[in-house]
């Protein structure tokens, strides 16, 4: 049975374990869900059913680093929604999606081994990704774990990195290329093109008006990994995927100031609202930037247009070579 747990503090013996029969986690960031993260949660899945027990994927929201950055967010790869889901997909029984506050900062690391995965997850194995640190000051290691093992009745293993043309596949590196426009080194660094999805919310409609009417998607509160002007592809309005050119940033134009993700569908017209799509970034156009006055800001539009169309046509031609 699929399970959501949020708080590393319902760890009491009073709550009693998750997984009664015992578990095999993993542990990490899991943002973006790149080629490590899946042999990592590929490791502990296979294990599990080896075992005949639950697998567990503990990770955390914020992201540490987000919660230390404080006004500095950092950039993401995917929201905490999609993680999960993505988690679910690769065949976890159980996603824990811990609240990482004060209270988790601070907590030692000892308890964490304690309280989380052997009071509450009843773990048998913990799988962790190269240089995995946790608890107050991030003392916590493989090696505590270990230790901690042998003591409690479980083994700690970690995966051997998973490299892609003799470097490592990291969150770090497909932020680069995402930033960059380099959208073959993160599809590589992924297993998969690069999208952003979830359900399409109302705007102000400004598009509609200026003739390029837009499916727009929220970023949760979230720094994105990218921002400009680019080609893409929407997955869920048909068979097939759908031709696009997409904008996503603050709108500086029209002085907005919330990351959103405004996707004009070539040549469609339906009621989008509330559906679930995703934006598939294929190339990338331009910067953002802020015009004199709607009237220049509709002509640069025409241009992203035509481009997007020739790019996506070519995109076309080459996919269907492969």
């Amino acid at each position: 049975m699929k399970n959501l747990f949020r708080d590393a503090s319902s760890s009491s013996e009073r709550a009693g374990p998750l997984c009664p029969q015992g578990s095999v986690a993993c542990i990490g960031a899991f943002d973006g869900l790149h080629l490590g993260h899946r042999a990592l949660v590929g490791r502990a899945v296979s294990r599990a059913r080896e075992l005949d027990i639950s697998s567990v994927a503990v990770s955390f929201e914020p992201l540490p680093r987000e919660f230390f950055a404080r006004d500095a967010k950092p950039p993401r790869l995917m929201l905490p929604r999609v993680k999960a889901e993505g988690l679910f997909a690769l065949g976890c029984d159980q996603v824990g999606l811990l609240r990482f506050n004060a209270r988790l900062a601070s907590m030692q690391a000892e308890d964490f081994v304690r309280q989380l995965l052997v009071q509450r997850l009843n773990v048998r194995e913990v799988w962790v990704g190269p240089d995995f640190r946790f608890g107050k000051g991030r003392i916590g290691d493989l090696d505590l774990l270990q230790t901690m093992g042998r003591e409690l009745g479980f083994s700690a293993h970690v995966i051997e990195p998973v490299l892609n043309n003799g470097e490592r596949v990291s969150s770090t590196r497909i932020r680069a290329a995402l930033a960059s426009g380099n959208f073959d080194t993160a599809t590589r660094l992924l297993g998969r093109p690069y999208a952003i999805g979830g359900h399409v919310v109302h705007g102000k409609q400004l598009g509609r008006t200026l003739g390029y009417p837009t499916a727009n998607l929220r970023f949760g509160g979230k720094t994105p990994a990218l921002c400009g002007i680019y080609a893409t592809w929407v997955h869920g309005v048909g068979d097939m995927p759908w031709p696009s050119v997409s904008s996503f940033g603050t709108r500086p134009t029209v002085d907005g100031i919330e990351p959103l993700l405004e996707a004009h569908l070539f040549d469609f017209d339906a009621d989008l609202y509330g559906q679930r799509i995703d934006v598939e970034f294929v190339a990338r156009l331009r910067d953002e930037e802020k015009f004199d006055g709607l009237p220049a800001l509709v002509a640069q539009m025409h241009l992203d247009d035509a481009q997007a169309r020739g790019i996506l046509l070519q995109h076309t031609a080459q996919r269907a070579i492969a």
